[in-house]
C-alpha cells in the first residue's frame, strides 16, 4: 500500500453512481410495490452497499482499511433505469472514492440478483466517481505569488562542522507549492543575529521560517529571539506541529517551535532535526498558506 503516514486526517467525501437497467415497466412497478419475490428490493440492496463500503480494504489490496463516519444509498427512478448515488465521508488520511464506487458497485449486483428471476434483461452501466472532496483537492491555496525566506540557525552549521539538512528540506517542500526561495542562509543560533535577520526579511517577504534552535538547551535561543517581535502568534499552527510530531515521535512534545504575524509577514521557527523540519511542513501545508488569504483580506 502507499505510505500514507505523512498525512494529516481531514474531512473527506466521496459521491458514486452506478445505473441499473431493467427491460420492462413491470420490473419497475414489482420494485416500488414491494413484490420482487426474494424482498425489498432497495433496502436489501442499501444494506449490502453499507457493508460493501466498510469492507473495501478486503477486496481492493491497495485500499487502505479506514474509519467510514457516513454512508447514504438513495435511489432515483427514470423510466427503466435505476440510479444509485453512494456517498461516503470519514475523517482520515487518505480518500474514499473507491469505498464509494465499491459500495454503489454492490447495491447494483444486489439488485441484478435480487431481479433476475422477474428480468433477465437487467444491466448495470456507469458506474463511475460523481464527486469528492478533501484531501489535496481541499486546498486552494498554493504559493506561486509567495516569496519566503529560510534561515537556518545552527553555531555547529555556520562553523562548517555540519551540513544542514533541515533548510534544504524545507526549501524542497516550499517549492513544490511553487513559493520563491529569496534567501537561504545559515547563521549562528545568536539571538541578536537572528532578530536582525527576522526584521530584515519582514520587509521583502511574506514567509519566513527559522530552521533549529528550538530545543531545550541553553544554547536554544530562537523562539526567545523571535517572539518578542511578533505582532501575534498563531497557535493552532504551533499546535498542529507539535500533534503532527507527537503521533510519530515521542519526544517532539520537547520542541518549542513558534508561528506568528509581523505585519503582513508569517513568521515559522522549526526544528532543527531534519525529520523534524520535514514533519513540520507536512504538518501544516499547504493548509497554513490560507493565512495569507486572511491577512491580505485583513488590510481592506
Amino acid at each position: 500500500m502507499v505510505d500514507i503516514t505523512h498525512k494529516n486526517n481531514t474531512l473527506r467525501t466521496a459521491v458514486a453512481q452506478a445505473i441499473v437497467e431493467v427491460s420492462k415497466l413491470e420490473t419497475i412497478e414489482a420494485i416500488k410495490n414491494h413484490k420482487i419475490p426474494k424482498g425489498n428490493v432497495f433496502e436489501m440492496a442499501k444494506t449490502a452497499g453499507l457493508f460493501a463500503a466498510k469492507r473495501t480494504s478486503d477486496m481492493i489490496p491497495d485500499c487502505h482499511p479506514l474509519p467510514i463516519e457516513f454512508t447514504s444509498v438513495e435511489y432515483a427512478i427514470d423510466e427503466l433505469s435505476v440510479k444509485v448515488i453512494v456517498t461516503i465521508k470519514t475523517i482520515y488520511k487518505t480518500g474514499i472514492e473507491v469505498e464509494a464506487m465499491h459500495a454503489a458497485s454492490v447495491v447494483a449486483l444486489t439488485m441484478y440478483d435480487m431481479l433476475k428471476p422477474v428480468d433477465k434483461q437487467v444491466q448495470i452501466s456507469n458506474i463511475k466517481l460523481l464527486e469528492k472532496k478533501g484531501g489535496k483537492s481541499h486546498y486552494k491555496t498554493e504559493g506561486k505569488h509567495i516569496n519566503a525566506a529560510v534561515i537556518v540557525c545552527s553555531d555547529t552549521i555556520s562553523a562548517g562542522q555540519k551540513e544542514d539538512k533541515a533548510g534544504k528540506a524545507i526549501i524542497k517542500k516550499l517549492e513544490t507549492k511553487e513559493v520563491a526561495i529569496t534567501e537561504y542562509t545559515v547563521i549562528p543560533d545568536e539571538l541578536e543575529m537572528i532578530q536582525g535577520k527576522v526584521r530584515d526579511l519582514c520587509k521583502t517577504n511574506q514567509l519566513v521560517i527559522f530552521t533549529g534552535g528550538t530545543g531545550l538547551s541553553p544554547r536554544d535561543v530562537t523562539p526567545e529571539a523571535i517572539i518578542p517581535l511578533l505582532d501575534q502568534r498563531i497557535p493552532g499552527v504551533e499546535e498542529a506541529i507539535r500533534n503532527y510530531g507527537q503521533n510519530r515521535m515521542p519526544y517532539a512534545m520537547l520542541s518549542r517551535s513558534v508561528a506568528g504575524v509581523i505585519g503582513n509577514t508569517i513568521i515559522l521557527a522549526l526544528p532543527g532535526s531534519t525529520n523534524g523540519a520535514k514533519e513540520s511542513m507536512d504538518a501544516i501545508f499547504p493548509a497554513v498558506l490560507h493565512a495569507f488569504n486572511v491577512l491580505k483580506g485583513s488590510r481592506h
